[in-house]
């Protein structure tokens, strides 16, 4: 019997969610109906956990007193709105309508990353797919107690108020802690790794050429600040040995790369390494003639200010005005700039001038997706680095502000 009523209930669940035709007697609202949704819900959470983390890592026991304690949540929730409706018979019937299509928004959940993705939606998938949960939620109230008013208001009131609490109060907790989760700093909290990053910076600081009278040098920084973005990781890889292999860049190319995987070989991205950075690329460019592609990966938030993460430390972000001002204090003169990640538009208007090449990169799926590969295409077929930017800017629908100055020197329209 309980598991015919669970099965009742998920069925009643998806026909809410989906705004099918719905009765309140559609569900089953008894104290060990309510007990066995919560624990199938329970469960399918922890699958749903493992799943997305390809079952690696490690089952976190006490993030499921997290998730229990949304239990009452519900439970309290419920209640508001039976007193409301003065139904107070109600309260479990309301509980179960209000668990019920969980099962739904967490296959929702799984594929929301990839539909994201395919349509290019972006964050706005994601408001999207709260929006539903809100809008579900309301219909749960309205099949269960009815559309009178005020109570309708004040059942609204009571769900919202459970929503919100829910994301923004409630601890956010992972059941299944990936391995970079479960390392909590690791491995600069490693006593050799942490020395060698100051032998790797001084290394490759040394080793940076200089430039050669009456001959236009490429240089090359690449600077990733967010161990978390691994994907930005292999792009620097790729674009760095795309500018030595193709652009005569090698012995003139530096990349810093925040990581979990590759602090033996890369300096942190950290603002003061990017700073000694382009200060020595300055000092060893001939500033009237050579000229510097800088590219930057990661997210920023909305005061445009990009994401750094190398745990355990604790890294400045970098602002495009702390940028514009490192430029100008390294004295380079000729330089093209390339933003990628959400948010990089407003890396434009400050480093904008007749000698500056800028373009960002947003986070549309589509168009991040289609500029690397554009630009490392057009790269490999041989054409200068600034037109093969152009043309990857073109096909991804990237945002380009070339300078006047600079256009005549490297003959971009």
């Amino acid at each position: 019997m309980i598991l015919r009523s669970l099965l009742k209930n998920l069925q009643a669940g998806a026909r809410l969610a989906l705004f099918l035709p719905l009765r309140p007697f559609d569900y089953r609202a008894s104290p060990p109906d309510y007990a066995a949704l919560v624990a199938f819900n329970l469960l399918l959470w922890v699958a749903a956990a493992a799943l997305r983390n390809a079952f690696q890592g490690e089952f976190d026991a006490g993030a499921l007193l997290v998730y229990l304690a949304s239990v009452p949540l519900v439970l309290g929730t419920a209640m508001l709105v039976a007193l409301a409706y003065g139904a107070p018979e109600r309260l479990l019937l309301i509980a179960v309508a209000l668990t019920a299509s969980d099962a739904l928004f967490e296959v929702g959940g799984i594929a929301l990353p990839y539909i994201a993705a395919l349509s290019g939606a972006g964050a706005s998938a994601f408001f999207l797919f709260f929006g539903w949960i809100w809008i579900v939620a309301m219909r749960a109230v309205v099949v269960c107690a009815g559309k009178q008013r005020p109570q309708l208001y004040q059942g609204v009131l009571a769900v919202t108020a459970m929503i919100a609490l829910a994301l923004f109060v409630f601890p956010k907790a992972e059941v299944w802690t990936t391995p970079e989760d479960a390392q909590d700093g690791a491995p600069l909290a490693d006593e050799r790794l942490f020395h060698h990053q100051g032998e790797l910076i001084e290394r490759d600081l040394a080793g940076l050429q200089p430039g050669r009278p009456a001959v236009v040098e490429t240089y090359f920084v690449g600077f990733a600040p967010d161990a978390s973005q691994e994907a930005f990781l292999e792009e620097l890889r790729q674009v760095k040995r795309a500018f030595e292999e193709g652009h005569g860049a090698a012995g003139r190319s530096l990349a810093l790369a925040s990581s979990y995987g590759a602090l033996e070989q890369f300096p942190i991205a950290s603002v003061t390494n990017l700073a000694r950075t382009l200060a020595r690329a300055g000092g060893a460019m001939n500033a009237d003639e050579d000229v510097l592609f800088l590219f930057l990966w990661a997210d920023a938030d909305p005061e445009h200010r990009l994401a750094a993460w190398q745990p355990p430390l604790e890294l400045t972000r970098l602002t495009p005005i702390a940028l514009a001002r490192m430029l100008q204090d390294a004295g380079i003169r000729w330089r093209v700039v390339v933003v990628s990640g959400c948010n990089s538009d407003g890396y434009r208007e400050p480093l904008r001038d007749g000698n500056t090449m800028v373009v960002t990169v947003g986070c549309d799926a589509r168009e991040a997706a289609a500029f690397g590969p554009a630009f490392l295409d057009a790269a490999r077929q041989g054409r200068p680095a600034a037109e093969a930017l152009a043309v990857a800017a073109k096909a991804s629908n990237a945002q380009i502000s070339v300078g006047e100055a600079l256009g005549r020197k490297l003959n971009i329209p």
